[in-house]
């Protein structure tokens, strides 16, 4: 097999092994066609992530971690986004699959969080292009297929002169196979110990080249089974896991209450129809009690289910000896289903109280109720579809000896969302379903009256009284009546990515330590997209969350520059001597230019040790969903700084006294019953929005790092880095409890008057507004270890070892205490932000036989002590200020493979991942969850088996 020449010849002895591989097929026709003069070159021409101008050693001058192929099918996962949540440096999953309740266009996704940033400041490539993204600037990687991928380059340093805006904490660069020869099918299927969770995935790649190019193309399908919380020990009791029955249970349950006449003595209290009992006879009905109460859990999904197509082809054309024609093509669609409890429906919330012309009314005058509409659980299928082309033409020429690369390019991407949502209630329907109704002369419920009656055609009367199984008329069993009361509910979406690049890079001149290295370029880019919530959410006419459209674009142009500078060479102390600068001039049409410049260097003292550092100014433009995103509703958790059971409760101050709130008041949660631990859900919708007066987050990023490679330990590699981000501008929402901090505890009325904050005469906050604003900044400091050792050659066979650790010294946000002084916020240890997280990776090998070990370690987490529940450590004191915690012991989780090299040109290999079934701790405040569990941690023992045949 054959190629034209596209470069001079290339001494691959030079290169790390990996990439030397990467490039075989690449190179191969070249070393045959070069000129003789030239076969001894030096490779010069290699291009990394995080760096325009191609050399020998660019790969080295800034940490970056490259997952093979290889690496990849060993872990055993089926997605790229758990196998780079398993990196050290990967922060908590962004919309955790146990973030059931979480909603919007980016559930559904998978993304992935460097360094604890945000999943939108870290940017995701293919090939070197940017992914398409959501309108809140979310790149979904479930969009690329595990077939196709040749390996993964993760830059940990930020690279906005580089790459622009989003690569504000690094960059995730997916590299897909090119130039395949043959066929290649997989088949992988595995299951949760417990029996659930099936996961199944296939995939078949066929490529063949030529001596003018080849084509690749890959073909996957990939489904996950959900998983159930009410299959799970931890998930399955409410909010403070089995020790604490009832805890989180809601007072909104699917027996059904009506505020009335029930209690002792007639008195006015929440009734419940007793066991057998007639719903029309007030007799009937007794006092609702705790064991009344619905735990929503068992009918949740504790992880979401997931299906996926994919189709990926890509082209290499050599046009001539020194231009070439290079294309991709995507298509994939993602389908993933969510599924929560019935919802808790209030009369109170809607004014849609049971009339008392109803014919399932006891009292016979318009009453209050609750009711869970457990007959109906809300469901959410999300469909996308992704098309992208990403095509070019590249080569090389030749200017005063000095060969220079050249590129031009263009990105297409286009995703279309579709949510379909079913089992939130019409309120138009409830209104006539709630109305006057009577019973027919053929003994059938039916709206209105007997002399003005309403069709069934039209109108289902609903009994809210009624509990869930207890057959009746106006069941929410039955299916005519779930047909009137709960429609379907479509939100739809587009995204669309366009941009045009061109990059050159050569040359400049041959200074006395190497060639001054040069990389210019110029890209258009612009962003467009559409998110249209149903007429249903728009309208606020249905108990799911009110949304509005959101809708907008922007453009802009970028001009880049980097300059590698060979300082000193082959000197005593000083075998190489680099630095590394580069400047990016961005200039929006929405908020005017920025520029940014990073600064790098790299320093080899003698062979076998190099140090390296960057200095990297990043920036993050606001998405289109900050500056033009609709309005939109949510069920906040919060503290009421004027609630008497609140820390560091202000009740009775001049402030809350001012707002109407009494003395005495306790801050009320779902089902309008006093709240017993903080933060509290409210039971009430408030809203947030966009603002397009944001302007961009801006950020400084350091790295120093140094890699050892011992000339007397072969096979040996060391580093180690140290890294520093400050994020200034943050863009993040004003949040509930910020605002009622500013209004009650600090006095400025104008923050409650801004936020539209309103209370009920009992001083229950019923609704207020908060947006979006600059008023975030962050500080985060650590440091990288890793250690690699190829052990040498033994007769029991070969072993590798892979250790790769990040400890976090520092994560801090800068925020105000009571007295609205400035102070630090520190969060390390936090779950999500781990003092240390650590993989130890055992590979061996021996024959056709071959095994994978990895233990993965999280170190200890904290969390803030609630209400009736065990506080660890509450002596702690943080930064001079009280901050009593509860502390868990660190978790360690450890997967394992087997794989056989059969003689027929196959590879079966089985494993398990979370192989003892460790499950982490119980903790309260749910953190990247909506469960008693941090939601980045295993669920199970996960079982699977894969067979790989190449043809």
């Amino acid at each position: 097999m054959t190629h034209r020449n596209l470069r001079p010849a290339m001494r691959l002895g030079l290169l790390p092994a990996a990439v030397a591989v990467a490039l075989v097929p690449a190179i191969a026709g070249a070393q045959e066609a070069a000129p003789a003069a030239q076969e001894a070159t030096t490779l010069d021409r290699i291009e990394v992530t995080g760096s325009r101008i191609r050399g020998v050693n660019m790969e080295t001058q800034q940490p970056i971690v490259t997952l093979s192929r290889e690496e990849i099918q060993k872990q055993g996962f089926t997605s790229v986004a758990d196998v780079l949540q398993n990196l050290t440096s990967a922060g908590s999953p962004a919309i955790s699959r146990s973030e059931a309740l979480a909603s919007g266009e980016n559930v559904g996704g998978y993304y992935i969080d460097i360094r604890n940033l945000g999943a939108n400041r870290t940017l995701v490539l293919v090939n070197g292009k940017r992914l398409g993204a959501t309108t809140g600037g979310y790149q979904d990687l479930s969009q690329i297929p595990m077939s196709a991928i040749d390996r993964m380059e993760i830059l940990k340093d930020g690279a906005s002169a580089i790459y622009g805006s989003d690569a504000i904490a690094g960059v995730v660069n997916v590299i897909t196979r090119k130039r395949f020869e043959g066929a290649e099918a997989t088949a992988y299927v595995g299951q949760f110990g417990e029996g659930d969770g099936e996961t199944q995935q296939y995939s078949f790649t066929v490529g063949q080249t030529s001596d003018r190019g080849g084509t690749t193309l890959s073909v996957e399908y990939s489904k996950e089974e959900p998983v159930f919380a009410g299959d799970r020990w931890f998930s399955k009791w409410g909010n403070a896991g089995p020790d604490y029955p009832g805890s989180g249970f809601s007072p909104v349950s699917q027996n059904g209450s009506w505020y009335g006449p029930c209690g002792p003595g007639g008195a006015d209290t929440w009734c419940t129809l007793s066991d057998g009992g007639d719903p029309t006879n007030l007799a009937d009905y007794r006092p609702h009690t705790t064991a009344d109460n619905a735990n929503s859990n068992l009918q949740m999904m504790l992880r979401t289910g997931i299906e996926r197509r994919s189709v990926f082809a890509s082209t290499t054309y050599d046009v001539s000896d020194s231009i070439s024609f290079d294309a991709d093509v995507l298509y994939n669609q993602r389908i993933t289903d969510q599924q929560i409890a019935g919802y808790p429906y209030q009369s109170l919330a809607f004014d849609t109280q049971l009339s008392g012309d109803s014919a399932f009314n006891p009292v016979g005058e318009d009453i209050d109720f609750r009711r869970r509409l457990w007959e109906v659980p809300r469901t959410t299928r999300s469909e996308l579809e992704t098309y992208r082309f990403a095509g070019g033409f590249k080569g090389f020429f030749q200017l005063a000896d000095k060969y220079w690369d050249w590129d031009v390019g263009a990105l297409l991407n286009r995703n279309s969302l579709s949510k379909t949502g079913h089992g939130d209630a019409s309120l138009i329907a409830t209104r006539q379903a709630l109305g006057p109704s009577f019973i027919n002369g053929d003994g059938i419920a039916q709206c209105g009256t007997a002399a003005d009656p309403i069709s069934l055609d039209n109108c289902r009367p609903w009994n809210p009284l009624l509990p869930n199984g207890v057959a009746g008329q106006g069941s929410l069993a039955d299916a005519d009546l779930q047909t009137f009361m709960f429609p379907y509910f479509t939100d739809t979406g587009t995204t669309r990515t366009t941009s045009y690049t061109a990059n050159v890079s050569g040359s400049l001149a041959e200074l006395p330590a190497g060639d001054l290295g040069i990389a210019m370029g110029y890209e258009h880019r612009k962003e467009s997209g559409r998110f249209v919530p149903d007429a249903f959410a728009q309208s606020g006419e249905y108990t799911g969350l009110a949304a509005t459209t959101t809708e907008g674009d922007y453009a802009l142009d970028e001009f880049y520059v980097e300059l590698n500078i060979p300082v000193l060479a082959d000197m005593a102390f000083a075998k190489e001597l680099t630095f590394n600068v580069a400047s990016r001039y961005s200039d929006y049409s929405n908020f005017g230019d920025t520029t940014n410049s990073k600064f790098g260097f790299t320093w080899r003292p003698v062979d076998e040790l190099l140090v390296r550092g960057t200095v990297a100014e990043g920036f993050r433009a606001p998405s289109i969903d900050n500056l033009y995103g609709g309005v939109g509703s949510s069920f906040e958790d919060y503290t009421d700084p004027c609630g008497v059971d609140a820390v560091g409760s202000v009740n009775g101050n001049a402030a809350c006294t001012a707002a109407g709130v009494p003395v005495g008041y306790v801050q009320l949660g779902q089902g309008l019953v006093p709240c017993t631990s903080y933060p509290c859900q409210t039971p009430d919708q408030f809203f947030t929005g966009s603002n397009p007066n944001l302007l961009p987050e801006t950020s400084t990023s350091q790295t120093m790092g140094l890699v050892w490679s011992p000339r007397w330990v072969q096979g040996l590699d060391i580093s180690v880095d140290w890294y520093q981000y400050e994020i200034e501008d943050m863009i993040i929402s004003d949040s509930v409890d910020r605002i009622l901090r500013d209004c009650y505890v600090l006095g400025d009325a104008s923050r409650c008057a801004q936020a539209n904050v309103t209370r009920a005469a009992d001083g229950h906050i019923t609704g207020m507004f908060y947006g979006l604003a600059n008023l975030g900044q962050m500080e985060t400091e650590g440091y990288d270890v890793g250690v690699r050792y190829k052990l040498p050659e033994t007769s029991f066979g070969n072993f590798s070892v892979d250790w790769q650790n990040t400890y976090t010294s520092r994560y801090d946000q800068a925020g105000e205490n009571a007295d609205g002084d400035p102070i630090t916020v520190g969060y390390v240890g936090t779950p999500g932000i781990f003092r240390l997280r650590s993989n130890l990776g055992v590979d061996w090998e021996m024959g056709n036989f071959g095994a994978s070990y990895t233990a993965r370690y999280y170190s200890g987490m904290n969390e803030s002590c609630v209400t009736n529940r065990p506080c660890t450590d509450p002596d702690r004191y943080s930064n001079g200020e009280p901050a009593a915690q509860r502390h868990t012991g660190s978790n360690t989780f450890h997967d394992l493979q087997l794989n056989w090299q059969a003689p027929w040109n196959a590879t079966v290999a089985v494993g398990a991942n979370n192989v003892f079934d460790h499950a982490g701790p119980i903790m309260f405040t749910q953190p990247n969850s909506n469960y008693p569990y941090y939601g980045g941690f295993e669920i199970g023992r996960f079982v699977y088996m894969k067979y790989q045949q190449r043809f």
